[in-house]
């Protein structure tokens, strides 16, 4: 697929999102900023540090971030890799960014007593509340493990939906908003999770884990970010076999490669949403390309 550079030289992007400005806002999680970027230009709004991961704008018109907490870095091949935790990793946090001011406000740091590890992917539902992800965190000799989570934005309630999968990362609304959509990075599944009321979804009946499992690839490969396209396909970035695979609400897949064995995010824009912008992290590019179909319109952004 043809695409163009908006942007070059970021530091492990991620996070998209398309504005009415024609500028992308992203993080670059290595330099801990929140970054907007025209063609060929970029400039800082936040410094949020740590490692500021999914963005999405919230209906007060504020950002809110998935802050990983951050990660140690590696240079291999010419290619920028994440690791384990930072050496100076605090927690993981939801954090809220002014775009006027730069201002940055934590808004959760953990759910019923317990810290939040490496919160990765947000996606807003028409009520105002928000879906993240938590992807864990990666030690020496061990992992913490994640799960879904559900939020108001001003820090009055969070709720756990499922816990224990191993790194749920990307995260999107059907259409309808009667199912999330979560990648889980490790196995390259991804999974559904059919919503009952507020923040709740179908349990496992053994406990554990919630969730149907849509789709895994018949390769070895590990899902990043997502984005749900009008017609109710998922698009998940995919790593190792680097590009998108768009996987219908029945499982089917289809690949479309790009030239980063790290691409890590869809985003969907344009009068017609029929503009993705996709992130080629681990070379720090930022691309447009014009996609075969329509992305869904996300809540409380002016696209």
């Amino acid at each position: 697929m043809s695409f163009e550079v908006i942007a070059s030289g970021l530091q492990f992007p991620e996070g998209p999102i398309v504005m009415p400005d024609g500028s992308v806002i992203v993080v670059e999680i290595k330099r801990g900023t929140l970054t907007r970027c025209w063609k060929d230009k970029t400039e800082v709004i936040a410094k949020p540090g740590g490692g500021p991961n999914g963005a999405a704008l919230g209906p007060d018109g504020a950002i809110y971030l998935c802050n990983n907490g951050g990660f140690a870095w590696h240079e291999i091949n010419g290619l920028t890799i994440p690791g384990l935790a930072a050496d100076d990793y605090e927690t993981g946090r939801i954090e809220r960014v002014d775009l006027n001011t730069g201002k940055v406000e934590r808004v959760y740091e953990g759910v019923g007593g317990n810290k939040l590890r490496g919160p990765n992917d947000i996606v807003f539902e028409q009520g105002g509340a928000f879906w993240f992800t938590d992807l864990g965190k990666n030690w020496p000799r061990g992992k913490d493990r994640g799960g879904l989570y559900w939020a108001k934005t001003d820090g009055s309630e969070i709720k756990e939906a499922s816990y224990g999968h191993v790194g749920l990362n990307g995260v999107g609304l059907s259409p309808d908003e009667k199912v999330v959509y979560a990648a889980e990075t490790e196995t390259g599944k991804l999974w559904a999770f059919d919503i009952t009321a507020p923040g709740e979804v179908v349990r496992s009946p053994m406990g554990g884990p919630s969730g149907r499992c849509v789709a895994v690839q018949n390769y070895h490969c590990f899902f990043d970010s997502l984005a749900v396209q009008a017609n109710g396909d998922v698009c998940v970035a995919t790593i190792l076999n680097g590009g998108i695979t768009t996987i219908t609400p029945a499982g089917v897949s289809t690949h479309t490669p790009f030239p980063d064995l790290i691409t890590t995010n869809i985003a969907f824009g344009g009068a017609d949403m029929g503009d993705a912008y996709i992130t080629l992290s681990s070379t720090g590019q930022l691309v447009k390309a014009r996609w075969p179909a329509p992305g869904k319109k996300l809540n409380f952004n002016p696209y």
